[in-house]
């Protein structure tokens, strides 16, 4: 059952430099602190006859990205700092946000997801422009970051990629999918067959199912030698990671 929750967030943002490439932020909400992860986009390269974007323009128009990592009750209360570097190297010209979540404070506490928002609300702030759009991508129980921020966040939702997951350790598909606020956007999976923590057994029927019920743009990519880890999506199916980022309408 979902359960809805109002927090105050107080968001502390520490630059490492005047628009450094990527900064490190310590997020208090509901009296958890949570180091975060921020990774500016790249300038382009400047074409022939034009002229260079102004880096404040840059990144006051970037799409942002929140990236979810997976081992959310591990004892590590810093992933946030670096699980969004990967991911930010592949999509240069984006916004990567990556929160720490750890032991008890994990994806479905509610003062974990309250930190999402209240970092995003520390982006808005520096490049002096609203976040109200964002994609969103978990790797892992990350996933289920993915599902209960769409649930529970305060920023609209366009693309949501769920790598690896496990979504019945919520409640049935047919259920979640049932939720309003899950009926937005785009939702993209990526299960594989040889993932030696979720069976395919298990986790196909229920994204099939969720696909099936939420009612919106949905759909299941399967890769039968397909592992648990983010480095085995990475390197083997990466156009699948790119559609799913890239292939919803700005």
């Amino acid at each position: 059952m979902f359960i809805r929750f109002t927090t105050l967030v107080l968001t502390l943002l520490i630059p490492v430099c005047l628009w450094a490439k990527t900064d490190s932020l310590i997020v208090s909400a509901s009296g958890l602190q949570s180091p975060t992860g921020i990774w500016w986009p790249e300038p382009a390269k400047k074409k022939a006859g034009k002229k260079n974007v102004p880096m404040d323009k840059i990144r006051a128009e970037a799409p942002v990205v929140v990236w979810f990592h997976g081992g959310m009750t591990s004892g590590n209360c810093s992933k946030g700092l670096v699980a969004g570097d990967d991911f930010a190297k592949l999509f240069p010209d984006r916004i990567v946000v990556s929160a720490s979540a750890c032991r008890q404070n994990h994806w479905a506490a509610p003062q974990t997801l309250s930190v999402v928002d209240a970092a995003l609300d520390s982006v808005a702030a520096r490049r002096k422009a609203p976040v109200t759009r964002v994609d969103l991508v978990g790797i892992s129980d990350g996933a289920l970051g993915v599902i209960l921020y769409s649930y529970s966040g305060k920023r609209e939702i366009r693309n949501r990629l769920l790598m690896s997951s496990y979504g019945a350790s919520l409640g049935e598909a047919s259920q979640i999918a049932a939720q309003p606020k899950l009926k937005t956007g785009r939702w993209r999976f990526l299960q594989g067959g040889s993932d030696r923590l979720y069976p395919q057994d298990q986790t196909v029927p229920w994204i099939e199912s969720f696909c099936k019920n939420v009612g919106v743009d949905c759909d299941l990519k399967f890769d039968p030698a397909g592992e648990h880890d983010w480095q085995y999506w990475k390197l083997n199916r990466l156009p699948w990671i790119r559609d799913a980022i890239l292939g919803a309408t700005p």
